[in-house]
C-alpha cells in the first residue's frame, strides 16, 4: 500500500499579515510587522480584544485574547488596526486558488490553514521538500507573506510538522522521524490534548509525548474513556483521517467561526449563528438549493469536536427559518462548555421546495420568497449583515 504524502500549510500571523500586506498596497506607510501593533476590536468601548500580534509587540508581552487596554499598558506605542474579516476571506480563496495549481485534494482547516494530499504526485514532483520551498516562495512573491508548511504521511504529523518552527519554515514528520522529533516534545504540545486533559496527564507524570505513546491504553481508557484512545494513537502517530475536498460527493455548504476566546455565553453564540444563519441560506439561495440536514459544528478549546443536526420534513434556505432550527440544535446539541468555534452547515440538498403546507399558505409563501430576494439583493449591493429580518432581532433580544 503506499504511504501518503500529506502537506500542511499555514499562514504567518494570518490577519496581521493580511492586513499589514494590504495597506502596503494602499499606500500606508509601514509594514505594521515590523512596529508593535495588533488587529483587535473596537477600543473605545473597552471590548476590544486582541486577536493578532506582531512580532515586536508579542516580545514586548502582548498575548492574543487579551483586552486591548492591557495590551497598550504594556505597551504604550501600539498600534491598533480593526480587522477586515471580508478581506481575510478573499485572501484566504486566493490562497486556495494557487493550491488548486498542485491538487484537487485540498481541506480548509480553517480560514488560514489547508491540509493537501499530495499522494501519487511523485513524477511531477520527485521531492516534496523542494516542491514546499518552491510554493513557499511563490506564495511569498505572488502575495506578500509567509507561510509555515509541514510534510508528513497524514494529517496529524502534517499539522504537528508545520508548528515546529515559526515564521516561514518548512519541517517534515514522517512516519520514521516520530520518536526522534515528537516524542520529546512536552505532552502540552499533542494536538487535541487540550489544558485540562493535559494537566491530568502531567498528574500522572506523563509529561512528554513518548511518555503517553508508552503508557497503557487500558490505564488511559480508565482515566479518559474513548478519547485515551484517541490520545494514545496520536502520540503514535496514528490518524488515518481523509482529506476531505471541497468537491466531495456530498456537498455542503457551512460557515464556521473561531471565537476569540473561549465563549459559554448563549447570547453571544446566538448572535453569532444569526449572522452564520443568513450566510449559508444567501449562498443556498444563490444556488437554488434547499436543505433538509441542518448542523452545528462546535470546537471547544481543548480541540475537541463534535456537531448535532437535524432533519426537516419542508427543506429550506430562508434565513429566518435557518436560525431557529439553528437555536433548536444549540439547544438540544451544545453540552454548555466553552467553546472556541461554531458553525452551521446545510446539507441533504435538493433543487424541489415543494412545501407540505395548505392551499391558503401558497399566497403568504411567494411573499415571503419576493421579500427574501430583496434583502440578499441589498445585502449583495451593500455588504454582509446590512439588513437582517428583524424577526431573528426580537427573537434575540427575548431569549437575552
Amino acid at each position: 500500500m503506499r504511504e501518503r504524502l500529506i502537506f500542511h500549510i499555514d499562514v504567518n500571523n494570518a490577519f496581521l499579515s493580511w492586513t499589514a500586506v494590504d495597506l502596503l498596497k494602499k499606500g500606508y506607510p509601514i509594514d505594521i510587522r515590523t512596529i508593535p501593533s495588533v488587529i483587535g476590536g473596537d477600543e473605545e468601548k473597552r471590548r476590544g480584544i486582541v486577536t493578532a500580534k506582531s512580532p515586536v509587540a508579542k516580545k514586548m508581552g502582548v498575548v492574543t485574547a487579551e483586552p486591548l487596554y492591557m495590551a497598550r499598558r504594556k505597551c504604550p506605542d501600539l498600534k491598533v488596526f480593526k480587522g477586515d474579516y471580508d478581506l481575510y476571506h478573499i485572501e484566504s480563496n486566493k490562497l486556495y486558488q494557487y493550491f488548486c495549481l498542485f491538487t484537487d485534494k485540498i481541506e480548509r482547516f480553517s480560514i488560514d490553514e489547508c491540509f493537501l494530499d499530495m499522494t501519487g504526485t511523485e513524477l511531477l514532483y520527485p521531492d516534496p521538500i523542494q516542491l514546499a520551498y518552491k510554493m513557499q516562495r511563490e506564495i511569498y512573491e505572488k502575495f506578500g507573506y509567509t507561510v509555515n508548511i509541514g510534510i508528513a504521511n497524514n494529517k496529524l504529523c502534517a499539522k504537528m510538522a508545520s508548528d515546529f518552527e515559526k515564521p516561514n519554515k518548512v519541517h517534515t514528520l514522517f512516519s520514521y522521524e516520530i520518536e526522534k522529533k515528537m516524542w520529546p516534545l512536552p505532552v502540552t504540545d499533542l494536538l487535541m490534548v487540550g489544558k485540562s486533559s493535559s494537566k491530568i496527564l502531567m498528574e500522572l507524570g506523563i509529561k512528554t509525548i513518548g511518555d503517553l505513546a508508552h503508557t497503557d491504553i487500558k490505564f488511559l481508557r480508565r482515566k479518559f474513556k474513548s478519547q485515551g484512545d484517541m490520545m494514545h494513537e496520536y502520540a503514535n502517530g496514528i490518524d488515518f483521517s481523509k482529506v476531505e475536498s471541497k468537491n466531495s460527493k456530498s456537498k455542503s455548504i457551512s460557515t464556521t467561526e473561531t471565537l476569540p476566546k473561549d465563549i459559554d455565553s448563549t447570547y453571544y453564540l446566538k448572535q453569532i449563528l444569526m449572522k452564520q444563519s443568513d450566510k449559508v441560506g444567501r449562498q443556498a439561495r444563490s444556488e437554488k438549493l434547499y436543505a433538509k440536514t441542518i448542523a452545528l459544528i462546535f470546537k471547544t478549546g481543548d480541540f475537541i469536536c463534535y456537531s448535532h443536526q437535524i432533519k426537516i420534513i419542508n427543506p429550506t434556505n430562508v434565513t429566518s427559518e435557518i436560525y431557529q432550527y439553528a437555536l433548536e440544535i444549540l439547544d438540544k446539541g451544545w453540552r454548555g462548555e466553552p467553546l472556541r468555534l461554531i458553525g452551521i452547515r446545510l446539507s441533504d440538498f435538493t433543487k424541489d421546495n415543494t412545501k407540505q403546507i395548505s392551499l391558503f399558505d401558497k399566497e403568504k409563501d411567494y411573499q415571503n420568497d419576493k421579500i427574501q430576494e430583496v434583502m440578499d439583493n441589498i445585502s449583495k449591493k451593500y455588504g454582509d449583515g446590512i439588513i437582517i429580518p428583524a424577526s431573528l432581532k426580537q427573537n434575540n433580544h427575548e431569549k437575552r
